[in-house]
């Protein structure tokens, strides 16, 4: 089995880190070729890779456009290896609060260019995984609140989704054996960002933050944005055809799980990401 990866970020290499024991060979791309991966640069290395490749999967967001498809769309439509694209529920835009499912429609939203990689790689045959906020080891609420950076914005009636490393992983394995088409990888308990915050707080042992009203809060026009959508994020067509359980069906589990593992001494000093569009 060959897997290439386009993106070797927090979940692109949690992927190739789970597979690598099975027996794969593993290629990854990456912009500079760090880390033994190939250069973006490199064009026909990277078409040998998408030629022998059993399992292609891009990570990698769009700027104005899709750079993998872009550069690589005729040999991608010509491959005959499993496409996976990891994309965002942020496509589905603003719904007020209601649930979401693949149904949907997509590209109402801020994320015009996701939306239109998202239904570029449907049209190429890819399984399309639906992400909302993803945290981890090194990458979560204990994290920020351990090195004193958690904020707890208050939006009335305002709730997220989110996801788990582990849980998105076992979503895209799960997916080699199912049909194209997309997938929400989500967890059961949509919430407010304030609830998953002071949680986290509560494991640590420390006093959460007060609540600031958005009006109040210094946030980035990025950051911004993020509050502007309100959506609940269904995942039963993942159960149902991709046969896929959660391990951490929410936050309370996840952030638990990552709390035994670690503690305040050791949380990660790294930066957190500023999106999760870098995936």
């Amino acid at each position: 089995m060959r897997l290439l990866i386009f993106g070797l970020g927090y979940t692109g290499s949690a992927l190739a880190k789970a597979l690598a024991p099975g027996g794969w060979r593993i290629a990854a791309v990456t912009r500079e070729g760090r880390d033994d991966s190939i250069a973006f640069a490199d064009t026909d290395r990277i078409a040998f890779e998408i030629a022998h490749a059993t399992h292609i999967v891009s990570t990698v967001a769009p700027d104005a456009a899709d750079p993998i498809l872009t550069a690589f769309r005729p040999q991608l439509a010509a491959t005959g290896a499993w496409l996976g694209y990891l994309s965002s529920t942020g496509v589905y835009g603003d719904t007020g609060g209601a649930w979401v499912d693949e149904t949907a429609p997509t590209g109402t939203g801020r994320r015009t260019a996701r939306a239109e990689s998202d239904a570029a790689w449907l049209a190429l045959g890819a399984r399309v995984f639906r992400l909302p906020g993803i945290y981890g080891p090194g990458r979560s609420p204990l994290d920020r609140a351990a090195r004193g950076e958690a904020a707890r914005i208050q939006v009335p009636g305002q709730v997220f989704s989110r996801i788990h490393l582990d849980d998105i992983v076992a979503g895209v394995v799960a997916a080699f054996a199912a049909p194209p088409g997309a997938y929400n990888l989500a967890d059961d308990l949509p919430a407010p960002q304030s609830d998953v915050v002071a949680y986290a707080c509560r494991l640590l042992g420390i006093a959460p933050p007060p609540l600031v009203p958005l009006a109040e809060a210094h946030l980035s026009p990025q950051a911004r944005a993020f509050y502007s959508e309100n959506r609940r994020v269904a995942n039963g067509k993942a159960k149902r055809v991709l046969g896929w359980r959660l391990l951490y069906s929410d936050y309370r589990l996840g952030l638990r799980a990552l709390s035994a593992s670690t503690s305040p001494a050791t949380t990660s000093t790294a930066p957190a990401a500023a999106s999760t569009d870098q995936r």
